[in-house]
């Protein structure tokens, strides 16, 4: 039999989200007959390791900015000679992309995080993506992701794969288990998470709840970020009383699963793994119209619905309505197990990855 082919993770480190995740789950989950994971982190500060299986080895190179990293990584790979390297965050690969042909026996494979023509406006990164072909294989996680990278960057079609993001259905359907009861009963309570930022939509989203302000249904904001205060005054501004930021919750499950209504407000989307989550957790969904895979995950009446969040009054009307509906909680959760369950798309990546 021959030897599991060695093959190095790389993640920035420092915050953990839905890329990180992803990359976690593939450590621990990838045929260790085929494979021998490691993850190298450019900074391992406030990532959970202890989530790893022992197996995995950890690389730390203590390195603070991504783009100091390379040339650390570069005297890695010579030095391990790893069989495959996998850019496992959007930035990282770009700036790994004009290395590539220095190493002819080592493989190298990049997954893409958005869809780039969206997400990357600095012109020193947009450089990076000159090189990009470089890869030997580019994993989309959506339709528009692959789009966008064909049109727009250039990108041979046959280097891409559409793979979509895994989801852990039996551990979150564990941790979302809780004897705590998170909501009253007096409201419709309606939950959104993300990162603070302009791409979630946070702002649009508080536009929208300024038409129901005087109704009994009330939106918890699970996240942070730099759009924090920005958001706090705009609260402040149109009065919203039905709105509490509850920060970055260890454990967001229990929400989600408690929740009359998951809400994604983003201007765009990778593939959203909150919105598998939501549905992992049984919860109905309502998405704003935005790229990034959401017609791929949404099937309508079954685990949520699309609608433009530009169309603030009626977005507003779609979650007074679908917050007061009951859903088969067992039915949503089929309709995402079924697709994006970790053994389908983990067995998706084993193959693509034996195959290079």
């Amino acid at each position: 039999m021959s030897q599991p082919k060695k093959i190095f993770f790389l993640l920035p480190g420092l915050t953990f989200g839905g890329a990180e995740r992803v990359i976690f789950t593939l450590c621990n989950e990838l045929d260790r007959e085929r494979f021998s994971p490691s993850l190298v982190l450019f900074n391992q500060e406030g990532m959970p390791l202890e989530l790893l299986k022992k197996d995995v080895q950890v690389i730390d190179l203590k390195i603070s900015r991504i783009r100091y990293a390379i040339f650390s990584v570069l005297n890695l790979i010579r030095k391990e000679k790893p069989d495959i390297v996998f850019g496992g965050w959007g930035e990282v690969s770009a700036f790994l992309s004009p290395i590539i042909p220095l190493f002819k026996k080592t493989k190298f494979v990049a997954r893409e995080t958005n869809v780039v023509s969206k997400h990357v406006t600095r012109k020193e990164i947009k450089f990076f993506y000159r090189f990009y072909n470089h890869f030997d294989k580019i994993i989309a996680q959506s339709d528009d992701m692959q789009k966008d990278l064909i049109e727009n960057w250039g990108i041979q079609p046959e280097k891409i794969v559409k793979i979509n993001n895994p989801v852990d259905v039996k551990f979150i359907q564990n941790q979302m288990k809780s004897d705590e009861k998170l909501f009253s009963d007096a409201f419709k309570n309606v939950v959104a998470i993300g990162n603070l930022s302009e791409r979630k939509g946070f702002d649009l989203l508080l536009n929208v709840f300024a038409y129901l302000k005087d109704k009994a249904i009330k939106l918890y904001v699970l996240g942070d970020g730099r759009d924090r205060e920005k958001l706090a005054k705009q609260k402040e501004d149109l009065g919203l009383r039905n709105i509490e930021f509850l920060g970055v919750q260890k454990n967001p499950y229990p929400f989600l699963h408690q929740a009359d209504l998951f809400v994604l407000s983003s201007r765009y989307e990778g593939f959203p793994n909150v919105l598998l989550e939501a549905g992992a957790c049984g919860t109905y969904a309502l998405v704003n119209d935005c790229p990034g895979g959401i017609d791929e995950i949404i099937q309508p009446n079954i685990n949520g619905e699309i609608h433009s969040i530009e169309d603030e009054k009626g977005f507003a009307e779609k979650i007074w309505l679908l917050s007061d509906k009951k859903y088969d909680k067992e039915f949503i959760q089929e309709s995402i197990a079924s697709r994006f369950s970790k053994e389908i798309i983990v067995e998706k990546y084993n193959q693509i990855l034996s195959e290079l």
